[in-house]
């Protein structure tokens, strides 16, 4: 196989293609309804571990949470009927979620 020597040229000369929308200045927190949102807050948790904004405790326990979570939903897709245990580990994680972003704030403020 012949290697391929060619490369991507982006002209500097071209007018960006982003474009700036008004916002309030502070992110929405969105429920933990479904699998991406709970897949977000893992995420963030990771950001702001690597951050040293929490803790690598924290983070694990944030972890530990959403791969239970992330299981009951599939489970719940088989079986509706442990819907209720999947709504109370839902408002359990965003209790944890909520309490993370509090304490870093409190962090940040000093």
């Amino acid at each position: 196989m012949k290697k391929d020597d060619r490369q991507l040229q982006l002209p500097l000369h071209a007018a960006p293609k982003l474009r700036v929308i008004n916002g309030l200045g502070q992110k929405q927190e969105e429920p933990l309804a479904d699998r991406d949102a709970v897949a977000r807050v893992l995420i963030e948790a990771g950001a702001d571990m690597l951050l040293r904004r929490i803790s690598p405790e924290r983070a694990e326990a944030i972890e530990k949470e959403v791969d239970e979570i992330l299981s009951l939903f599939d489970r719940v897709d088989k079986n509706p009927i442990l819907m209720p245990v999947l709504k109370r580990k839902l408002d359990e994680l965003e209790g944890l979620v909520r309490e993370t972003r509090e304490k870093r704030q409190q962090r940040r403020r000093r």
